[in-house]
Order: structure tokens, then C-alpha cells, then sequence
């Protein structure tokens, strides 16, 4: 069966203070991409890593992002690229009780 919740995780193991991103550009080019519903921007604390945590509709449109979009960034600033995909619908019910904004509790 397809997985309809894929989350995606990304880092670049490349020195970037955040304040130099222009992550306004890079939103809109991201929004683009068929099948992304949201991404949380990522910037590690004490080594200025960037990167995403990701929400896709399908394993496929979250692979041609990382074709599309990651990858090519990566050749551009000369980085190695950490990427991981997740299953979001097995952990859905784990996820509900937790107050995970990906999973709203469902009404009674």
C-alpha cells in the first residue's frame, strides 16, 4: 500500500549561519514541488548545519525533491548531504496523543 504521510529529513554538514540563508527565495522556489505540505526549517545549534524536516504526500514526490531541489544545492555550496525518509502513516496513532502537529488529536 502507497504511504499517503512521508516526512522527510535533511542536513547539510556545511557551516551556514542562518542569518546568511535567503530562505525567502528558497520558499518559493520550494513550493513548487508537487506533493510538499509544509517543511520546518532546521539550524543546529554550535555548527550552523542547515537543514528540513520535511511533510510530503508520497515517497515519489519527496524523492524528486531530493533529485530536484537537495541535491543540486549540496553540489552548489560543496556540502555533504544527510537525507531520511519516514513512514508517517504506520506512526500516525502513536503519534496523535502526543500533541504532534502533524497528527491533530481526532474529535470525539
Amino acid at each position: 500500500m502507497p504511504v499517503s504521510k512521508v516526512f522527510l529529513y535533511a542536513e547539510y554538514q556545511v557551516s551556514i549561519p542562518f542569518s546568511q540563508i535567503d530562505w525567502k527565495s528558497a520558499n518559493v522556489e520550494m513550493k513548487k514541488f508537487p506533493g510538499l505540505k509544509s517543511k520546518t526549517w532546521l539550524s543546529a545549534l554550535n555548527t550552523n548545519t542547515v537543514g528540513g524536516f520535511y511533510e510530503f504526500d508520497s515517497v515519489e514526490n519527496a524523492q524528486n525533491y531530493i533529485d530536484g531541489i537537495l541535491i543540486p544545492f549540496a553540489k552548489q555550496v560543496n556540502g555533504n548531504l544527510t537525507v531520511k525518509l519516514f513512514d508517517g502513516d504506520i506512526t500516525k496513532e502513536a503519534s496523535t496523543g502526543m500533541s504532534s502537529p502533524f497528527y491533530p488529536a481526532e474529535s470525539k
